[in-house]
């Protein structure tokens, strides 16, 4: 099988250089072209045009922004009329609306089209210890079961498409709404003049903890946010597409949309490229401009 690889950023590179490390034949392709360097010193093909990596691979994986870059690269008229006898197996965060249309799109120009968007960020994806979750029909997944367990060693079948794509936007809605909750109650206790390291041995012995909050506890006390794993504009634009798809539902959102507009507050402040343990400095933020 030949691999063509759409969409080379930071989850992308190095869930890439895991098939080659594969020894799986790669072809990948990068609207920017300068992200491709790693992959071609470590012997990928590198293609200029969408078109031709999808032309000279058997199985297209996309790693790209959202749905309007995946219209964009895979449906193109000029890389649609190429996708017959192919398959696209869509890794990116988009919602399951946004998927079952792109699974459409794919049908009607003759290929095969699963879902796998994944869990974690870049030391469990250069490690393949991603959690995939796969939306497609049983006999698809068994097809597709060991390329996918280059990315984590056990791929969950969720469902049809669509169905893993709205696992991986609730479970984005945790990130973002869990990061907030710590973060405010971090700088209460802050403000309190009460002792961090008392308060996270009292928290990580309670049933309230959750390892994130470990992670980010350095970022969010040292106000530094460089060298994300996971940028702050990333997170804004999940946490805008699963309050697209739950208003479908009848959801109420109130809760989801007060951390939305804290993320948004953190982007606003200039740490969109940064990691979003930047929603504590927007909370504190907050508390300055009024007057606390």
């Amino acid at each position: 099988m030949k691999v063509a690889f759409l969409g080379t950023g930071l989850m992308g590179l190095p869930m890439a250089q895991r098939l080659l490390a594969a020894n799986i034949e790669l072809v990948a392709y990068n609207r920017t072209p300068e992200k491709l360097a790693p992959l071609q010193a470590a012997g990928a093909e590198i293609a200029l045009h969408p078109r031709q990596a999808i032309r000279a691979a058997d199985c297209i994986i996309l790693m790209l922004t959202n749905a309007a870059a995946i219209y964009h690269v895979l449906l193109s008229d000029t890389s649609w009329r190429t996708l017959e006898g192919r398959t696209v197996i869509q890794m990116g965060t988009i919602t399951p609306t946004e998927s079952q249309e792109i699974r459409d799109a794919v049908i009607g120009g003759g290929g095969e089209y699963i879902e796998a968007p994944v869990l974690g960020s870049i030391p469990e994806a250069k490690a393949g210890k991603l959690i995939v979750m796969v939306g497609a029909e049983p006999e698809q997944y068994q097809r597709h079961l060991k390329l996918l367990q280059n990315f984590g060693s056990k791929p969950v079948l969720v469902g049809s498409v669509g169905a893993a794509s709205g696992v991986k936007l609730a479970l984005n809605q945790l990130i973002a709404s869990l990061t907030t909750s710590f973060a405010l109650s971090l700088a209460f206790v802050e403000r309190q003049d009460i002792d961090i390291d008392l308060f996270m041995q009292i928290l990580r012995e309670s049933s309230l903890y959750a390892p994130t909050f470990d992670k980010k506890l350095r970022r969010m006390l040292d106000g530094n946010y460089t060298n994300p794993n996971f940028p702050t504009k990333h997170l804004l634009k999940d946490t805008d597409l699963f309050i697209s798809e739950a208003k479908s539902l009848g959801l109420d959102l109130g809760s989801i949309e007060a951390v939305r507009q804290l993320v948004q507050t953190a982007v606003k402040m200039s740490f969109a490229n940064d990691d979003y343990s930047s929603i504590f400095s927007a909370i504190n933020q907050w508390g300055e401009a009024s007057g606390e």
